[in-house]
């Protein structure tokens, strides 16, 4: 009862007092505006009627202004007692526009070191042999405690791509995400930079697979002596094996982290994988049989006479592809050589996929065109490609970009349900390793060597149906992207397994058992 009457009582001085405030403040208006036209009725006529109405307005505009506040500020202090029944812009909940809540990024601390000098560095080959060579620079100037100038990417290739660093990665990302371990910067300082540009530079291709002490004692000297020092060429720059375990991290970090595709490429790249989602799972096929490859590998199973005529004229017409004299029917026996469109039709087969599913294809145009996808079309019907999914208007920035191209079909394979590269190049490797790393997600490495083998059999009549069919799932039965330690060949680094296709010092083999547990 006393709580009520107490309520009553702070409910009408409230009321009061609001009306008082108001009704002061309405007389301190009026007193003001008549004060004013007082002084223009009694000023001297100098300036015009125009002007003096301007005034007028512009000052009982900011009053009126000053009203408002005051009433604002009333309200927030006592609350909706007050102003109940006031017009809603008015109260506190309706004066807060709420905003999705997104938390600050967390930057790293920079890591404080005496620089010995910079590092630049011309990235060579396509998209997933420069993105390999960019982590191997970041170890190499993190271990040397250079400073690394954001590397360079190749435009002179095969694909003369112009896409510059950050028009594929996100740069930003890319410097402040790795502050804690290396400088980065965009450019050189400007008294270096001045000297770059007039020609004193100090350039060099450091030696294949090498381990650190090779940059510790040949090129870190070189760097403290030019103060500069560019890496011409970076594939396969740094040795597989035989670093130290912070520097085998640090190369997993820059790949599985650091190296963010740009916002745009992202985007599209999720919008693909959207739409193959909504029609099931699907199967990322990597059929590395463009004319570049065929050209380079000499591989020519299938071809006809004018087209081994013209990819024999391709790969003389680049001199940097030094095998130009190549026996295809021996490569192919001996498992060099990528799978025919044909042939990886018959593999997909003999591994039971559901004729049904989604198959993306993650290439370029693919050679000899509808012909020779005749049999994997007939096989799988639901063929698809970026191409197909997304609207030319979506792609149009990306054309004559085929790193960037590249970079959304690689997204799309992380994001498969099966991965299967029919050669084991960068891409192939690259993607192999990413995805034993989001938790050994299926992929089906090919043992090209012995699958031809059994095809020919199969082909010949040597083999039925049944025999291939199950010849080929036993003999891939360990080869399906799961966790197993890197395979190292002393003195052979060609020949062992690569670092970025199986970084195992970076995996979690408890993950791999999970997934076996939950598909089992």
């Amino acid at each position: 009862m006393k709580e009520s009457l107490l309520w009553g009582r702070e409910e009408k001085s409230g009321s009061k007092r609001g009306k008082l405030i108001w009704e002061g403040l309405m007389m301190m208006s009026n007193n003001k505006v008549e004060k004013l036209k007082n002084t223009v009725k009694n000023s001297v006529p100098v300036r015009s009627s125009r002007m003096n109405m301007w005034m007028l307005r512009a000052t009982t505009t900011v009053i009126l202004w000053i009203c408002i506040v005051q009433l604002t500020a009333f309200g927030d202090m006592w609350g909706p007692r007050v102003l109940k029944g006031w017009p809603s812009c008015f109260t506190h909940e309706s004066a807060i526009i709420e905003l999705p809540s997104t938390k600050p990024r967390v930057l790293p601390p920079k890591r404080v070191y005496k620089n010995n000098g910079y590092l630049m560095v011309s990235c060579n080959g396509g998209l997933n042999q420069m993105r390999a060579a960019i982590c191997d620079m970041v170890a190499i100037a993190r271990y040397l405690n250079v400073t690394l100038i954001v590397p360079e990417l190749d435009k002179a290739s095969f694909w003369a791509d112009p896409s510059e660093f950050q028009d594929i990665f996100d740069l930003d990302h890319f410097i402040t995400s790795l502050r804690d371990e290396v400088r980065i910067l965009k450019e050189l300082p400007p008294r270096l930079k001045q000297k770059v540009e007039n020609g004193f530079l100090y350039s060099m291709p450091p030696i294949s697979w090498s381990d650190m002490s090779y940059y510790k004692n040949q090129i870190l000297p070189l760097i403290q002596k030019y103060k500069v020092v560019h890496l011409n060429r970076t594939d396969a720059r740094l040795a597989n094996n035989g670093q130290s375990i912070e520097i085998q991290k640090l190369r997993c970090r820059v790949n599985f982290s650091a190296l963010r595709f740009t916002p745009q490429i992202e985007e599209l790249g999720r919008k693909v994988i959207n739409l193959l989602r909504q029609n099931g799972p699907f199967l990322v096929l990597h059929l590395r049989y463009e004319m570049d490859m065929l050209a380079f590998s000499g591989c020519t199973q299938g071809c006809n006479s004018d087209e081994v005529e013209e990819l024999t004229r391709m790969r003389y017409a680049y001199p940097w592809w030094k095998e130009k004299i190549i026996n295809s029917d021996l490569k192919r026996k001996d498992g060099l050589c990528p799978l025919t469109p044909e042939e990886t039709a018959l593999a997909l087969r003999a591994f039971d996929i559901d004729q049904n599913i989604q198959i993306y294809i993650a290439a370029g145009e693919i050679y000899g065109g509808s012909r020779r996808m005749a049999s994997l079309a007939k096989n799988y019907p639901k063929l698809v490609r970026k191409e197909t999914l997304l609207e030319p208007s979506e792609l149009q920035f990306f054309q004559n970009h085929s790193s960037q191209m590249a970079a959304l079909d690689y997204l799309v394979s992380l994001e498969s349900d099966i991965f299967v590269p029919t050669y084991d190049g960068n891409m192939a490797k690259v993607v192999e390793g990413h995805r034993r790393y989001l938790g050994f997600r299926k992929t089906i490495l090919l043992n090209r060597k012995l699958l031809v083998e059994l095809i020919d059999q199969y082909t010949s009549g040597a083999l039925n149906w049944e025999e291939f069919s199950s010849a080929v799932k036993q003999s891939h039965a360990d080869r399906m992207g799961g966790a197993t330690k890197r395979l190292v060949i002393p003195d052979r680094p060609k020949e062992e397994d690569y670092f970025y296709a199986n970084p195992d010092e970076c995996l979690d083999p408890s993950e791999d058992d999970d997934m076996l547990s939950s598909t089992a």
